[in-house]
């Protein structure tokens, strides 16, 4: 069977299958690298829905592991993205699930493992014409466009945590343009998601980490 790329679908004459299958699963693995400390040691990415039925023929594989790579949806490299993961000495697999149907059509949980032991788990939605939503970090529910810069924090769901990253991006004159707060339950591991107009600067994310309740801090720059 012949493989259609990313490229073939992009852009105002589309060839082959929907971009759902291919820019969108790109863009998806492209922002969970953004969310882990590399290098990475190995990933699994578990597939859903039409991912799970068609990740081969449509090119879903080469564009979710090309994406993990942080190659953009527009790389060339995304062909060839078996043997260069093969070359950086990447581990991965790829596990289709079609017993989960109670679940949006193109999705995919990405567990990743990086070079010093730690263990992330994103699951993405692709949405259509490239676009695409984070719906879950670490089986916490969440939603993330990844549309702007965003610093992803995690945190112990304590009073003030809030108020002091608002405080921090505040300080270095960040205009927030959306905010959201998800957690596991009261008083546990909470996300906030701040999403600014502009890029964030460099070290926004050593200054949020110095509040002892801030578990991790991901910045992500578009």
């Amino acid at each position: 069977m012949s493989f259609i790329s990313v490229f073939d679908v992009m852009g105002p004459n589309m060839i082959g299958p929907s971009s759902s299958h291919t820019a969108g699963a790109a863009r998806i693995a492209f922002l969970a690298q953004k969310m882990i400390t590399g290098p990475l040691k190995r990933i699994e990415f578990i597939l859903y829905g039409s991912f799970a039925k068609t990740y081969q023929g449509h090119g879903t594989d080469r564009a979710l592991l090309g994406g993990i790579m942080g190659f953009s949806t527009d790389d060339m490299r995304i062909r060839n993205s078996f043997e260069i993961a093969t070359e950086k000495g990447l581990e991965y697999i790829f596990t289709p699930n079609e017993e989960e149907t109670d679940i949006y059509p193109n999705t995919v949980d990405i567990i990743m493992l990086n070079q010093a032991g730690q263990q992330m788990t994103i699951r993405g939605e692709s949405l259509g014409g490239g676009k695409v939503r984070i719906s879950q970090i670490n089986q916490v529910d969440v939603d993330f466009t990844g549309e702007y810069s965003a610093a992803i924090v995690i945190q112990k769901d304590v009073p003030g945590v809030v108020a002091y990253i608002t405080k921090c991006l505040s300080d270095r004159q960040v205009n927030i343009a959306f905010m959201r707060l998800f957690r596991e339950s009261k008083g546990h591991t909470a996300y906030t998601i701040v999403e600014s107009d502009g890029i964030l600067p460099e070290d926004i994310a050593d200054t949020i980490r110095q509040n002892k309740h801030v578990q991790d801090v991901m910045v992500v720059q578009m």
